[in-house]
């Protein structure tokens, strides 16, 4: 078996098949069996931070194999095995080559063995024990934060708890008093105090001393020591920021006892008039103060209301001040905290403090005794009636006189007018309550000497109806009658309205006039509803002696004074079916149903008128329109044919052309301007011309030469080619036919080159005819 013969700890030896003392087993004389290995260890103790020089020894490992002749040889396996650790191969030493830390690894796991140096057979079984480092008191304590941060309401009692911090230590807890803490302050005193086993920080002063008005921040250091708290020990150290918090421990209050404000009469309702602010020492919501009016003689004139933003008290109008009425006023406002009060509140200062304001006089405009008039006046009352009257005063203390006028921007008809003076209001033009039954003016009232100082005032006036309009029918009637009918027989109902609006409603009488000729033939019956029915008093009406009946019918109200008319039933007489419906009406009738109204023939009319304009502008428009130019485009400066649209005779006219003039170009006049450009005799006299004997066609090719000669040559020649026809065809014609369709020999016979030698302009020709000429060929 293997065992130790030097160590730091126990450690323990099993022998199979044989009895053995090993290790302190053997000094204390205890027997131990070892049954399948020949040898077993638990563990090993080192202590840390080594500062020596040498290598630190642990143990010695022997095997009972081991004779002492050096066949054997020790291995050491496992964490730091050949760095940190080291064996004696030869006599199983083990030591540690490095200074090793606990808070590092607080343990290695090694395995060690023998084997047989020659043969490298292993004689002992690999084993794994343990080295455990003894832990020293090398590490400080150390706190979670650097710095704490914490609050604690102002005024609180003693013992109320802040905070807590907690302090840690590496060294191991399980080994002696290295990992003990204990807290204590040092300093903060004697504000705060700290649990020396928990770490939590509480107050140590009473409310009265912790007040955060007079100190709100406070810097406590902690330290926590270990080993207890023993001397000796090692200690680490934190700080705690600690914030009082504000409670509603003071009441606020005036700095002042009087504030006087100044405003205009003229200020408007609802306008501030001044602030004023109260002092709170407390913060926040705490501070947040309520006004109030309590009492003066301002009490219903003035209010206050606080601005969140600022925490002031807002004075505000409620009513329309009146320097001439009061100068100034006084109030007595109070302030309060909206958060109640802690019961440890204190304040130096009062709550209620006196405002005067006094009313500074402003040059007003004159004052209306009402808002608005209301006034009635009769339709027809007489020019020059007073409707009524409108009064103002100047509200100062100058008490100036004032001026009416009325604008006129609202009676632009001139219907009424004012009296300057003393503010009647009367009539200028007749009224109609049916045109208008409503007039609204405005009256204006000035300051005598300052007509600036200007104020106006509404009046509404309401036309009273008076019975000046005659009821009519309601609309236009026409009716017919059957030639044979009966007597009493309804053919209409009619009905009428009125314009005037009497109090109690429309009432109308409807009756027969009495001058009326066909009395015989119908009468009225008024239905007392405002309505009125005709009826026949005959049983039979012969259209040919009479085919249109007209029925007066008299109309009258019931209002006084009593109003009429006459209103006209048109009746015609027609032939009827058995159920006394309308069949044919007589030749009178049809031609004055069938004629056109008013409306249709102006609409004919103006139809006619528009036609009539449109021809003319068509006309118009013809006549103006200038002729086509002779060259259609100015791009196209080649070829141009001009023609004149004269056809010839045929070939017995000989009126057309008088071929002499080919045939003798000298009987031409001299003076025989051309049409295509501008004359110019006295700059460009005529060409003189050389005399050639005609000779069958030569004088016409002779000819040709001339005209080309002088077109060359002149240079008011437009800038295109101009080709004149000069053709005359016809059997048994002198010049014969100039066309080559009958001529005998072909296109291709003919020879073009002679065209180049006339000039450039009929050098294009040549070269078109004679690409022709190669195509064919080709």
């Amino acid at each position: 078996g293997l065992f130790v013969t030097e160590q730091l700890m126990w450690m323990t030896g099993v022998e199979t098949g044989r009895e053995e003392m090993i290790g302190d087993g053997a000094r204390e004389g205890k027997l131990l069996r070892r049954f399948k290995r020949g040898w077993m260890w638990n563990q090993f103790f080192l202590q840390e931070e080594y500062t020596g020089s040498d290598k630190q020894y642990i143990g010695k490992l022997q095997s009972d194999m081991d004779k002492g002749d050096g066949t054997l040889k020790y291995i050491l396996t496992g964490d730091g095995a050949g760095d940190i650790f080291t064996i004696d191969e030869s006599n199983g030493d083990l030591h540690a080559n490095k200074r090793l830390d606990r808070e590092e690894k607080a343990f290695y796991t090694l395995r060690a063995t023998v084997v047989n140096r020659n043969t490298g057979k292993k004689l002992e079984p690999e084993t794994e024990f343990i080295v455990k480092l003894h832990d020293i008191n090398d590490n400080e304590p150390k706190f979670a934060k650097e710095v704490y941060t914490a609050s604690v309401p102002e005024s609180s009692v003693i013992g109320t708890s802040v905070t807590q911090v907690t302090a840690t230590d590496a060294d191991d807890s399980m080994y002696g008093n290295s990992a003990k803490l204990r807290y204590s302050i040092s300093q903060g005193h004697p504000y705060f105090s700290v649990d020396p086993d928990t770490g939590v920080i509480r107050t140590a002063l009473g409310p009265g001393e912790m007040d955060r008005e007079k100190r709100e921040h406070y810097q406590v250091v902690i330290e926590a020591k270990d080993m207890a708290g023993q001397r000796g020990g090692l200690t680490g150290t934190t700080a705690v920021n600690i914030t009082l918090t504000d409670v509603n421990d003071n009441a606020p209050g005036f700095s002042q006892n009087m504030y006087q404000f100044s405003v205009p009469e003229s200020i408007k309702a609802g306008h501030p008039v001044g602030r004023i602010k109260a002092v709170d020492k407390d913060i926040g919501k705490n501070a947040e103060m309520s006004y109030s009016v309590v009492s003066g003689d301002g009490l219903d004139i003035f209010d206050v209301n606080t601005d969140r933003n600022t925490q002031e008290g807002v004075i505000t109008v409620l009513k329309p001040l009146d320097y001439e009425k009061t100068m100034s006023y006084t109030l007595e406002i109070q302030v309060q905290n909206v958060q109640a009060l802690h019961t440890h509140s204190q304040g130096t200062l009062p709550t209620i403090a006196t405002v005067r304001i006094d009313v500074e006089d402003v040059d007003e405009p004159p004052l209306f005794e009402r808002a608005s008039y209301l006034m009635e006046v009769k339709e027809d009352a007489a020019l020059g009636a007073v409707v009524g009257s409108v009064r103002a005063m100047d509200p100062d203390r100058t008490n100036s006189p004032v001026r009416y006028s009325i604008d006129r921007r609202t009676d632009l008809d001139r219907h009424f007018n004012v009296h300057s003076g003393n503010g009647s209001i009367f009539i200028t033009r007749p009224l109609d309550r049916e045109e208008a039954d409503w007039h609204n003016i405005s009256v204006i009232a000035t300051e005598f000497n300052k007509p600036l100082q200007a104020s106006r005032v509404p009046v509404y006036i309401r036309l009273l109806d008076v019975n000046d309009n005659a009821p009519m029918f309601a609309s236009f009637y026409e009716t017919f009658v059957c030639e044979k009918t009966k007597a009493g027989q309804k053919i209409q109902m009619v009905s009428a309205v009125d314009a005037d609006d009497p109090v109690g409603g429309h009432k109308f009488f409807f009756s027969l006039d009495t001058e009326g000729v066909y009395r015989g033939n119908f009468t009225v019956r008024d239905n007392g509803d405002n309505t009125a029915s005709i009826l026949t008093r005959r049983s039979s009406y012969n259209p040919l002696h009479k085919s249109v009946y007209l029925v007066p019918v008299v109309i009258t109200d019931g209002d006084f004074p009593m109003q009429s008319s006459t209103g006209t039933l048109t009746v015609r007489v027609c032939t009827c079916d058995r159920e006394g419906n309308m069949e044919l009406c007589n030749a009178e009738a049809q031609t004055s149903s069938a004629g056109l109204s008013t409306g249709a023939l102006v609409a004919i009319l103006l139809c006619v008128i528009i036609l009539l304009m449109i021809v003319v502008l068509f006309a118009a428009l013809k006549r103006q329109k200038k002729k086509e130019p002779l060259i259609i485009s100015k791009e196209d400066v080649r070829d141009n044919v001009v023609s004149y649209n004269d056809e010839g005779g045929g070939e017995e006219d000989t009126q057309a052309f008088d071929i002499g003039a080919l045939r003798n170009p000298e009987a031409m006049e001299e003076s025989k301007q051309r049409r295509d450009i501008i004359p110019s005799d006295t700059l460009y006299p005529p060409l003189r011309r050389t005399a050639i004997p005609s000779q069958d066609n030569a004088d016409v090719r002779e000819f040709i030469n001339q005209r080309v000669v002088d077109n060359d040559s002149n240079p008011t020649a437009p800038p295109y080619d101009s080709l004149a026809t000069y053709a005359y065809e016809g059997a048994g014609s002198v010049a014969e036919s100039l066309s080559s369709l009958g001529s005998a020999s072909s296109e291709g016979d003919q020879d073009y080159n002679y065209l180049s030698d006339w000039g450039p302009r009929f050098r294009k020709l040549a070269d078109m005819y004679g690409a022709e000429d190669s195509d064919r060929d080709s």
